[in-house]
């Protein structure tokens, strides 16, 4: 971390002084130097006395953040992982201890309760009435949206999307209230097809037992749910905001709409993979790994991949536990077999064949046009009169920026026991600049002027930055030529965030020779209909340049679009971790034992019957 920079100098400067090569590998550097270096000698801290000195400031969140990267999990031999001291564990129901039950899957923990008030005496009974309709309530939600298999001990960290979704739902929608007004954000998030199903279903009895349910949503089987529908547009940002459809399903598809026409483009055909012969591929033997069970895999190279599966069938365990860090370990040279990294663990894997050694490089996060802007600036003639440089002009650093704000253009107010308030700075009216530097333009604009401009207005106003320009138009190629250049990032919806990464990578891939390894988590969340299909030209094109993205997402568009799917299930926990299907959608779809396979079936023979 760069706020360590004065331990890291301490650790070269011992290294030296112990006649030490600081650019060997870690294995190849004298043991005694490495032992020192772990636990400390006299006129050096040491790794673990410094980590531990950083533990009485566990309150802050960057603390306990950066602490929990050099931490590992072990089971407490106090409690033997049951969290309890000795004396709550006396404590038995029908010769069961609440330890014993957190442990027992959900579906058999409500089999349990179903039959638990026939061993109770009738005083036990009247007081565990209670109790047991109200766990009744939440358990039977968790059952009904296919939670059945997961069990009250297991950590939050380690559920996938679609779990913490469901879970988060239970908490409000297991109480079975009436006469309540629900507003849910985008519940489908992270749900399989056949999930979203089942969460729909608990919606519409939501309905039925007189409560209002308001959703936010793009997922078209949400949409067609819905027995009334507004639609917001007829673009993003200021081009939106305004009703533009309100009426039935039926009355949607009549209309001319963004979502109307993609919904009905959808109904007549999806785009389809290429569809081609592939001459490489990866080949990752024995995965394994919670509930994976060994399994074997395939990825064509140069293509888009997408690992699909019910949620909790393993597609984060296999894509990010085991196939990145395979990468990682092949790449770097590194360990990695069923070991920590960064506090979490990594799976097993036999071997894997069939990558391309090509010259690493790390994803760039920024897109750095804002590095460029500031050059234009501390470029103009009274920037060079007064000595500016490009840190002048940025509202991160000391120089041009107001001190009073710190360059936020907001002032935080503590409320104490209220929600802090945010006031624009008195100093600089907002505008995060000192007024000296607002003086330099460039083309009759100040840096502020220029960072209100919107990506489409910036491509227009930099005509002649031909590296700024190339920059923008990727942000304006995925549909984000409406943002502001200085908007906030907390501003941001999820798909715009989503967007903004990728055009990054996008610079980033224009830059770099060589073929590399896109892996996407689900990037369709908070997308729209159409801003799902600019996503999918995107991906398009990082592929058709000789990439490979591996995908892990539910959308059915996406899936169909796919060179090749690797479905993984057939269920969730350990009913899941197999490989159901393995090839094209088409391929995938003919495949009886697969979920995916089934909603894929449906999606064609649907799409069959509306071109008919």
């Amino acid at each position: 971390m760069p706020r360590y920079r004065r331990h890291r100098s301490r650790l070269i400067n011992y290294a030296r002084k112990k006649g030490v090569d600081v650019d060997q590998p870690w294995h190849a550097l004298p043991k005694q130097f490495r032992a020192d270096v772990i636990r400390g000698v006299r006129g050096f801290q040491g790794v673990i006395p410094f980590l531990t000195s950083k533990e009485a400031k566990r309150y802050k969140q960057y603390i306990r953040v950066f602490l929990r990267r050099y931490q590992t999990a072990r089971t407490c031999t106090a409690c033997g992982g049951t969290k309890l001291r000795p004396e709550a564990l006396y404590v038995k129901v029908a010769g069961r201890t609440i330890a014993e039950l957190s442990l027992v899957p959900l579906a058999e923990l409500q089999t349990w309760l179903d039959a638990l008030p026939a061993e109770l005496a009738p005083a036990e009974k009247s007081i565990a009435e209670p109790i047991l309709r109200e766990l009744d309530a939440r358990l039977q939600f968790l059952l009904d949206v296919g939670l059945g298999y997961l069990t009250l001990h297991r950590q939050t960290r380690t559920l996938s999307g679609g779990e913490a979704q469901r879970i988060s739902l239970a908490n409000s929608l297991g109480a079975k209230l009436v006469d309540t007004l629900y507003v849910l954000d985008e519940p489908t998030i992270g749900l399989h097809a056949r999930d979203t199903d089942r969460l729909l279903s608990i919606l519409k009895r939501l309905r039925d037992a007189g409560n209002s349910v308001v959703v936010v949503e793009h997922d078209p089987a949400a949409i067609a749910a819905g027995d009334h529908i507004v639609e917001l547009g007829p673009g993003s940002g200021e081009k939106g905001g305004r009703i533009v459809f309100e009426g039935s399903y039926p009355q949607l598809l009549a209309a001319d709409t963004s979502t109307a026409q993609n919904i009905n483009l959808q109904r007549r055909a999806l785009p389809e993979g290429k569809g081609a012969a592939f001459k490489q591929r990866l080949r990752l033997h024995g995965a394994r790994l919670h509930n994976l069970q060994g399994i074997d895999v395939e990825i064509p190279l140069g293509t888009l991949t997408v690992v699909s599966g019910v949620s909790g069938s393993g597609k984060s365990t296999l894509v990010h536990d085991v196939l990145f860090r395979a990468l990682e370990k092949e790449l770097t040279g590194g360990e990695s077999s069923a070991k920590q990294h960064l506090g979490e663990l990594i799976g097993e894997y036999q071997r894997l064949e069939g990558l391309r050694k090509t010259p690493r490089s790390n994803p760039v996060t920024y897109i750095k046009a804002f590095d460029y802007i500031r050059d234009v600036f501390a470029q103009q003639p009274l920037a060079k009169q007064r000595g500016y440089t490009p840190g002048h002009f940025s509202f991160n650093v000391k120089g041009g920026r107001c001190e009073a704000c710190q360059g936020d253009g907001v002032v935080e107010i503590e409320m104490v026991f209220l929600a802090d308030v945010y006031i624009p700075c008195e100093i600089c009216g907002g505008a995060r600049y000192k007024p000296e530097t607002l003086e330099v333009t460039f083309k009759g604009r100040n840096i502020r002027q220029v960072l209100d401009l919107t990506v489409d207005e910036a491509i227009r106003f930099f005509i002649k930055q031909d590296k700024l320009g190339q920059m923008l138009w990727q942000l304006q190629q995925v549909g984000l030529g409406y943002l502001r250049l200085g908007q906030a990032a907390p501003t941001l919806s999820g798909g715009e965030a989503q967007r903004l990464k990728i055009a990054r990578e996008l610079i980033h891939a224009s830059r770099k020779r060589g073929h590399r390894i896109y892996i996407l988590d689900e990037p369709t969340t908070g997308l729209s209909l159409g801003e799902v299909r600019k996503l999918l030209e995107v991906i398009r094109r990082l592929t058709d340049a000789g990439h490979t993205a591996i995908v892990i997402e539910h959308n059915l568009e996406v899936v169909q679009a796919a060179d090749w799917v690797i479905d993984l299930g057939p269920e969730a926990g350990a009913a899941g971790g197999r490989v159901v299907a393995s090839g094209t959608p088409r391929e995938v779809a003919r495949v009886r034992a697969s979920h995916t396979g089934r909603y894929l079936r449906e999606a064609y023979e649907a799409q069959a019957a509306v071109q008919r």
